[in-house]
């Protein structure tokens, strides 16, 4: 790595489980072009088979964090220059949007606030339970936190029997605003 290259922002990406999280990579990959270094921190269980973690690892070159480091283990990621939460499943915001901070992705998320970088949220809601009032409350909170929210993506099938595309770029798009 060039002295540039440990110059460049350090993005950290939270990885949730929902089925779209299998296409992190083209995130992943477009913050790289971007000229970002990524890490990433997926919730248990997204670890669970929802993305292919040796491809992720191998692509940003750092292994993916999803539990806590133990006392006097070094960090291993620098501290972020901005956060992405994508897929952020509802159960994700919920938690966050409550300060619950039962695993490292969520603890990480509660904690990004707290050092004022920018955070961008790509939600991956079913419908059903977008409409509930926790939910709604939780986005409210957390866009008056300062979060930057992408278009919901339900991953319902359309009429012609596709799913939309999901807009990872977004996320990087919601950083750079000013």
């Amino acid at each position: 790595m060039t002295e540039q290259d440990e110059r460049a922002p350090f993005l950290y990406v939270v990885v949730c489980a929902a089925g779209i999280a299998t296409d992190v990579g083209k995130l992943i990959t477009a913050a790289q072009e971007r000229q970002w270094r990524v890490g990433v921190i997926a919730t248990p269980l997204a670890m669970n088979g929802f993305f292919d973690t040796a491809a992720v690892e191998a692509q940003t070159g750092r292994p993916i964090r999803s539990a806590w480091r133990r006392p006097g283990e070094p960090r291993p990621f620098p501290e972020p220059d901005a956060v992405v939460v994508a897929p952020a499943t509802f159960n994700t915001v919920n938690k966050w949007a409550a300060g619950i901070a039962d695993t490292l992705a969520l603890g990480t998320l509660c904690e990004a606030y707290g050092l004022g970088v920018p955070i961008a949220a790509l939600p991956c809601v079913a419908d059903a339970l977008a409409a509930h009032p926790a939910y709604q409350d939780s986005l409210i909170r957390l866009r008056g936190m300062g979060v930057r929210f992408g278009e919901p993506y339900s991953g319902e099938v359309g009429e012609g029997g596709g799913r939309p595309e999901f807009g990872w770029e977004r996320a990087l798009d919601l950083l750079d605003r000013s």
